[in-house]
């Protein structure tokens, strides 16, 4: 089925190819706005900021959406197709896409946006896992800086008319995450050392973690393709029965149905859990609220588990 699903999509370019009035990735811009697709809608928010009116952003994912299962349709291939640019994740976030990125990249400016991301920065699988680098960088606001600088080289590199206003841009961005970072380290501090131990669906805090001093515990992997097992959930409800974790919480990506297992796993143990809140793991909020960029996506996960584990 897998080869049928990649033999459709190189199809679908084939097609898309001789019908598809979109001009070649090397165009000249020249006064129009650079067209740009994206997967996740933090790395469109991303976009939006450092591009500003210099460019037009068409996001594929909304909030929500679980980009590790995320299929595109036939309208995803043609808008695709027809960007001047494509930014993406990478690390195998978008892991049903890779095919389809891949053949794109032939084709125009296709960039995953953890390219410039040091590899010694990154979080490596454990011994024996299935598994690449942890993709989940965006919870360490330092790596986005990384990401963001990579995402203005490459719209000045295809368009080198506007490389002032996207540095500009970048700087007054940049200013911002640096203020964001260490809202998010002075919110963690609050956390008394016995609480800080963040519980979530799938294993996607590692960053978070590591940068802001917790230990996290996901009861799936990194990746969502992989469902939980009973041994999953019976080896996190025993850790948290242990160390009096007070609460865990959700993710607007993931149904909750291991979270509720896990709390009644917990209570077998006589623990008493309760849930935090949702938080915005795989997937910023929705258009028009501050949870819908990504800066206010993380303003609101620190606000969430500040309150759900210091209290």
């Amino acid at each position: 089925m897998r080869r049928l699903a990649v033999a459709l999509v190189v199809g679908l370019l084939a097609l898309t190819g001789c019908t598809s009035t979109a001009a070649s990735g090397d165009e000249p811009i020249g006064d129009r706005p650079v067209r740009v697709t994206t997967t996740t809608n933090f790395i469109t928010d991303t976009v939006q900021r450092i591009g500003g009116d210099a460019v037009e952003v068409t996001g594929l994912m909304g909030p929500g959406v679980d980009p590790h299962l995320y299929r595109a349709s036939a309208g995803d291939v043609r808008t695709l197709r027809e960007a001047d640019v494509i930014f993406y994740g990478g690390l195998q976030l978008e892991g049903r896409m890779g095919e389809l990125l891949d053949e794109l990249a032939a084709r125009r400016p296709t960039r995953a946006v953890t390219d410039g991301i040091p590899r010694t920065d990154l979080l490596a699988p454990a011994p024996g896992a299935n598994e690449e680098y942890d993709p989940h960088v965006w919870f360490d606001v330092s790596l986005w800086q990384h990401v963001s600088r990579t995402i203005a080289d490459t719209l000045a590199e295809r368009d080198p008319a506007r490389a002032g206003t996207y540095r500009a841009n970048l700087d007054a961005y940049l200013a911002e995450l640096t203020e964001l970072d260490g809202y998010v380290a002075q919110r963690m501090a609050t956390i008394p050392p016995e609480r800080r131990l963040l519980v979530t669906s799938h294993d996607a805090f590692e960053y978070f973690g590591r940068r802001y001093g917790l230990e996290v515990a996901g009861i799936q992997g990194i990746s969502t393709a992989a469902e939980a097992t009973t041994a999953d959930v019976e080896r996190v409800a025993e850790l948290i029965a242990s160390r009096g974790v007070p609460t865990v919480f959700v993710e607007s990506s993931v149904p909750r149905q291991t979270i509720d297992a896990l709390i009644a796993a917990a209570a077998q143990r006589g623990a008493a859990v309760t849930v935090g809140g949702e938080l915005f793991t795989d997937a910023a909020g929705s258009p028009g609220t501050p949870e819908g960029t990504y800066t206010g996506m993380l303003r609101a996960n620190a606000d969430l588990i500040a309150d759900g584990l210091g209290s």
